[in-house]
């Protein structure tokens, strides 16, 4: 006598729904997004988490769900640390009914695990070695009031359904360290969209998905533009009008800054009216704009004389930050007064730097950029209150960021997991493009 299996089985018709999810091409963004919500489904759990292997060894939450959605990118762990990593360095399942009085159980407080202390960890393998983890987690009872411990059926479907993710999550290329390393520091590459597709992973600052092309980051050329005779006097009044628009925008900051409740993140907007506001300051700049020898020039002046007052006042951190702020506005400054065409940015791009400073809120932002990325040297509570007040989708920490990535080249930002995307594929693109038309 033959029997259909599982037409009433609902477990089954789940697990046998995800088999056919995670056998078709897909972006990482979809994987992620996706699968965590599929396999709590299927084992009955209220959290599932997906954990990638990045860098030197570190296990990174990039997909989720059941935990607030700032936990992802932002939970770290290294091999063997933690039941996450436990389960990674033995490549066998962790399993355990209250994960707390496990030995190797490791708490994060943004998390609130103590909710979910029923816990289930298996390795993700590839094909030489580890890839990630999957974990399942449940309250410590059902609403059924059933036992919820983790049985050993539930081992070996998350076993099973760990393999189909390792699978696709190989095809993402995500360009670890060592990866980096073996293409060697003279790896050649094609600007403008000449390279293969490249993932780099980093941290979310401001979630978001989207599209664009890659511009890094730019200021003023250090060269002073020539000049004519007798231009002095309009220099003047375009640097009047500059040091009122950066004035406005910047207290506009500051009124942004406390609707986000942003505090002492952004207190030092404040230094930035202040100097503005310098009366020293701005009759300096005006007076060598008078001279004729153009506006970029005048304000060059200007930083440098405070930058070498700063440094005759040793070993005040007070003055040399207050410099660097200076020098900072009078870039702002010259681009407000009259934008020189070597420092402007294509409309709609993704930016890419090594740091994000008020002149890029002031300036960068006026070409309404879609993305910011920023390299692992862009820490500093600075870096992120700018970067929330710019909302728009932003990764910052990301290693290996100009070694792959150049102006002109096609990127993809998934802010909502810490993922940047060089020369995404087709597919890619036209998710992306139908997940924003969907939330529009």
């Amino acid at each position: 006598m033959k029997e259909v299996v599982g037409r009433h089985n609902e477990r089954l018709e789940a697990t046998l729904d995800f088999a056919a999810f995670a056998s078709r091409p897909m972006p990482l963004v979809s994987l992620l997004d996706e699968a965590p919500r599929r396999i709590a489904q299927i084992l009955r759990a209220e959290v599932c988490s997906i954990y990638l292997l990045e860098g030197e060894g570190e296990l990174v939450m990039r997909g989720n769900v059941g935990f607030q959605r700032q936990a992802i990118g932002q939970i770290r762990l290294a091999i063997g640390e933690g039941m996450v990593g436990e389960a990674v360095e033995y490549m066998r399942p962790i399993v355990a009914a209250l994960a707390p009085t496990h030995a190797k159980y490791k708490h994060f407080d943004e998390l609130d695990e103590g909710k979910f202390p029923v816990f289930l960890a298996v390795p993700l393998r590839g094909k030489a070695g580890p890839v990630g983890a999957l974990v399942v987690q449940r309250a410590a009872t059902t609403p059924e009031n059933e036992k919820a411990s983790f049985d050993v059926s539930d081992v070996e479907i998350l076993v099973l359904l760990g393999a189909l993710i390792a699978a696709v999550i190989r095809t993402a290329e995500v360009i670890d360290s060592q990866r980096e390393k073996s293409h060697g520091p003279n790896s050649a590459r094609r600007a403008g969209g000449g390279t293969r597709k490249v993932t780099l992973t980093g941290r979310v600052v401001v979630p978001g998905l989207t599209l664009g092309a890659v511009a890094a980051l730019r200021r003023p050329a250090s060269r002073p533009e020539v000049r004519t005779t007798g231009e002095g006097a309009q220099d003047v009044r375009m640097l009047r009008a500059a040091f009122d628009v950066a004035e406005k925008a910047t207290r506009g900051l500051i009124e942004a800054a406390k609707k986000l409740e942003l505090g002492t993140q952004a207190a030092f907007l404040g230094t930035y009216v202040e100097i503005l506001g310098d009366a020293r300051f701005k009759t300096r700049a005006l007076e060598l704009a008078e001279e004729g020898g153009g506006i970029g020039s005048a304000l060059g002046r200007v930083a440098r004389e405070v930058t070498r007052a700063a440094h005759q006042v040793t070993r005040d951190p007070f003055m040399e930050e207050r410099a660097r702020d200076i020098e900072d506005l009078c870039d702002a400054l010259t681009m407000l007064a009259a934008s020189d065409k070597r420092a402007e940015l294509p409309q709609k791009a993704v930016l890419i730097g090594d740091a994000l400073s008020v002149f890029d809120v002031l300036v960068s932002s006026r070409a309404h950029p879609v993305a910011v990325v920023l390299t692992e040297r862009s820490g500093g509570p600075r870096t992120r209150a700018l970067l929330e007040l710019m909302a728009i989708p932003a990764v910052v920490d990301v290693q290996g960021l100009f070694r792959w990535a150049s102006d002109g080249d096609v990127a993809l930002v998934d802010a909502d997991h810490g993922i940047f995307v060089i020369n995404p594929s087709k597919n890619e693109i036209a998710a992306v493009r139908e997940r924003t038309r969907s939330t529009t």
